[in-house]
C-alpha cells in the first residue's frame, strides 16, 4: 500500500531532491453506487493510522499501471479491468521523496477482501474530506471529487443564458462557472438568484468568475480567478468551497498551487473560436506543465467530449468549454 513498503530513509549526506522518487501505483477506485474505496494504515507503518487509497510501491519492471492491478488483487482481491490515469502528485517528506502515480478505476471485478487484514470503507467522494489522510494525499481527494467536466457560461447573448444553463445540466455536467463580465450587477444577481437553485437541483457546482462585479455577494458555491485575479492573491481566498484559477504558464500555476487553489484550468490548448489569435499550447506543453504541479487541471480551447482521451493521457483532469456543452 502507499508508504507502507518503502526502503531506508534517505542518508543525510544527500538532499531529496537529488533523489529519485519513490514510485507508487494508487487507485482511486470507485463503485457503481459513486462510493470510493478507502484503507486504513497499520499503525506501526510510515504514516500509520492514517487513511489511504489502495496500491503499493512499483516494482523494477514494471508499469504503474501493472503494479496498481498487482497489488489491488494482492491486497484487495480485486481484478482491474480497466484503469484511466488521474493525477500524478510529488511529494516530499522530512525523509522520504514520493510520486504517486494515481489512476481512476472504475472497472473491476471482484468484491473486495482484507487479504491483509487492513479496515476499509467505501466512501461517498465529498465525505473523503471528513478523514485523515497523509499530506501527500490531498490532492488525490480533490481530483477525486471533481468531475472530468468543467463547463464555462458565457453572456455573449443575455436572453440565453437560462437556456444554456439548462442544456449544460441536461448534459449530466456538475461543475459550472458562471463568466458573466458583461452584465450589470443587477442582472448578474437575477440570474444567479435562478440559476443557483437549478444548480442544486441537479446537483452541480456553481463558481462565479471572479472579474463578475459584487461576485463576493452572490450565492455560489466558490470563485473562479482570472489569471490576474490569481497574481494579485497571496493566500486562498476565504469562506468558498472551491476556489479554481485560470492559468496560461507555469509561473501561474505554480503560485496558484502556493496559495491552495483547488483545481486550474490551462490553456489554449487547441486553436479555439473564442482566442484565435492566441499562442497555443499543444497537448505536449500541457502534459509537461501538468506533470510538474500537484493539481487536478482541465484543458481549456478547442475541446470537445472527444478530447477526454487525450486530456487523460497528458496527465489533466477533464476538459473545460464554452460552446461544446451547449450544442445539440
Amino acid at each position: 500500500m502507499p508508504f507502507c513498503k518503502y526502503g531506508a530513509a534517505v542518508p543525510k549526506s544527500h538532499s531529496l531532491t537529488d533523489m529519485n522518487p519513490l514510485q507508487v501505483a494508487v487507485g482511486v477506485v470507485k463503485n457503481a453506487e459513486g462510493r470510493i474505496l478507502i484503507s486504513l494504515r497499520d499503525p506501526s507503518l510510515h504514516q500509520g493510522g492514517l487513511w489511504e487509497f489502495p496500491g503499493g510501491k512499483i516494482e523494477p519492471q514494471e508499469t504503474a499501471e501493472q503494479a496498481l492491478i498487482r497489488e489491488l488483487k494482492e491486497e484487495l482481491n480485486l481484478k482491474v479491468k480497466a484503469a484511466t490515469p488521474l493525477i500524478t502528485v510529488k511529494h516530499q517528506y522530512s525523509d522520504l521523496l514520493v510520486q504517486l502515480n494515481v489512476f481512476l478505476v472504475e472497472d473491476f471485478s471482484g468484491e473486495v477482501e482484507s487479504c491483509e487484514g487492513q479496515s476499509f470503507l467505501w466512501v461517498e467522494p465529498d465525505a473523503l474530506r471528513q478523514y485523515a489522510f497523509p499530506k501527500a494525499n490531498q490532492p488525490i481527494i480533490t481530483a477525486a471529487r471533481l468531475p472530468d467536466r468543467y463547463a464555462i457560461l458565457e453572456d455573449a447573448d443575455e436572453p440565453l443564458l437560462l437556456i444554456n444553463l439548462q442544456k449544460i445540466l441536461d448534459r449530466g455536467i456538475k461543475l459550472i462557472q458562471a463568466r458573466l463580465k458583461s452584465l450589470s450587477a443587477d442582472a448578474v444577481k437575477k440570474f444567479v438568484e435562478q440559476a443557483y437553485p437549478l444548480c442544486k437541483y441537479k446537483g452541480a457546482s456553481l463558481l462565479i468568475n471572479s472579474a463578475v462585479e459584487n461576485s463576493d455577494d452572490l450565492e455560489a458555491d466558490g470563485i473562479h480567478l482570472t489569471s490576474r485575479d490569481l497574481m494579485f492573491l497571496d493566500k486562498r481566498p476565504p469562506n468558498r468551497l472551491w476556489v479554481a484559477a485560470s492559468c496560461h504558464n507555469l509561473q501561474e500555476l505554480q503560485h496558484a498551487q502556493r496559495i491552495g487553489v483547488d483545481f486550474a484550468v490551462l490553456g489554449p490548448v487547441l486553436p479555439t473560436q473564442t482566442h484565435p489569435n492566441a499562442e497555443i499550447l499543444g497537448w505536449g506543453q500541457f502534459a509537461e506543465l501538468v506533470f510538474r504541479i500537484n493539481l487536478p487541471v482541465y484543458a481549456l480551447g478547442g475541446m470537445t467530449d472527444s478530447s477526454l482521451i487525450a486530456v487523460r493521457r497528458a496527465g489533466g483532469q477533464g476538459i473545460s468549454a464554452i460552446r461544446a456543452f451547449v450544442r445539440r
